[in-house]
């Protein structure tokens, strides 16, 4: 594990209320895993530096621990804080490449050009997979995706933008790998959503 710098912005930041918060977060996120599509509040709980969101860093803190690998994009990677916030905070191990997370961390999804990087999973153990958490400013503005499956009663949608490039290929390519397969977390201000494996995604006009 890399030595941890001691500066005072990788110690402040965390949760206040390190058990509450987390449980508070975790119930959002297995509430958003549950019903893909939804979007799901809640207040902010972590200050980290930037440019790792306040959602996003919640997101991790919670999740994350010393068995689960966590990769890091390009923009976050020039943040040395934010690596050390993370691995202070959570006491997770930083991947060097994208299929040896458990968890990665993307701060400019515009830029992630392939979501088949990370570990599917294998058909014996898809919970090996990566769950991947994107940054996004918005779930309502950008491009609308129309979304079925699991936890889904018809259809639901979201907007959120930023996202990959072709990422309606991307995940019809990663719906095909099921039960392998990435889960998708969407974090943006406030609030987040989520696209498990399952979920699929309607083409425009069906």
């Amino acid at each position: 594990m890399p030595a941890v710098t001691h500066t005072s912005t990788i110690y402040e930041g965390g949760f206040s209320d390190p058990v509450g918060a987390s449980q508070t977060v975790f119930r959002v996120v297995m509430d958003a895993m549950a019903k893909p599509g939804s979007v799901h509040g809640f207040t902010e709980v972590t200050a980290p530096p930037a440019p790792l969101s306040a959602s996003a860093a919640a997101v991790i803190a919670t999740l994350a621990d010393a068995d689960t690998p966590v990769w890091l994009d390009p923009v976050l990677v020039e943040a040395s804080q934010v690596r050390d916030w993370i691995v202070f905070h959570t006491g997770a191990p930083i991947a060097d490449h994208q299929s040896e997370a458990a968890f990665a961390l993307v701060a400019a999804p515009q830029n992630l050009s392939a979501l088949n990087g990370f570990s599917l999973g294998t058909q014996e153990f898809p919970d090996r997979s990566a769950t991947v958490i994107l940054q996004v400013s918005t779930l309502t503005d950008g491009s609308t995706l129309t979304l079925e499956g699991p936890g889904i009663k018809d259809q639901a949608q979201l907007a959120p933008a930023p996202m990959p490039p072709h990422f309606e290929a991307q995940w019809r390519a990663n719906r095909a790998a099921f039960p392998r397969g990435i889960d998708l977390i969407l974090a943006a201000p406030d609030c987040v959503a989520a696209m498990p494996r399952s979920t699929r995604l309607v083409r425009s006009g069906a």
